[in-house]
This record gives C-alpha cells, structure tokens and sequence, in this order.
C-alpha cells in the first residue's frame, strides 16, 4: 500500500555556490513503503532527485510530515 507525505525542500544547493540558485518546492510525494523512523529520508531524497533530474545530493529536505 502506498504512503502520502507532504514534503517541505530545497533543489540545488551543491550547485547554489555557482550560476544555479536553489529553488524552495513543497507538496505531496507517495512512496511505495512507509519512511523508516530516524533516517528514512534517502528513499524521499532519491525519488524527488529523480523527478527534478538531479543528484539526491542537491535536495535538502526542509520538513516532511506523513499524511493521514
């Protein structure tokens, strides 16, 4: 079953020191599987990278929240 976030982030910051600013996004994101508690953040890190054709590095997660 899938699971609902809201997620609060930022793109692009490895590269906010050169020409590319970051950008702030937020929304919903579903996942296949429910985050782990601690540092389940990677699996939302690495599938938001996907969506925004970047390295999971260059998305800083503000704040999430799982959805009800």
């Amino acid at each position: 079953m899938a699971t609902k976030y809201y997620t609060h982030f930022v793109t692009g910051e490895a590269r906010a020191a050169s020409a590319m600013a970051s950008s702030e996004w937020s929304g919903v994101v579903e996942l296949r599987h429910p985050l782990e508690s601690g540092g389940g953040t990677r699996e939302l890190r690495s599938l938001l990278a996907q969506s925004f054709d970047l390295d999971s590095e260059e998305i800083k997660i503000l704040h999430w929240a799982r959805l009800h």
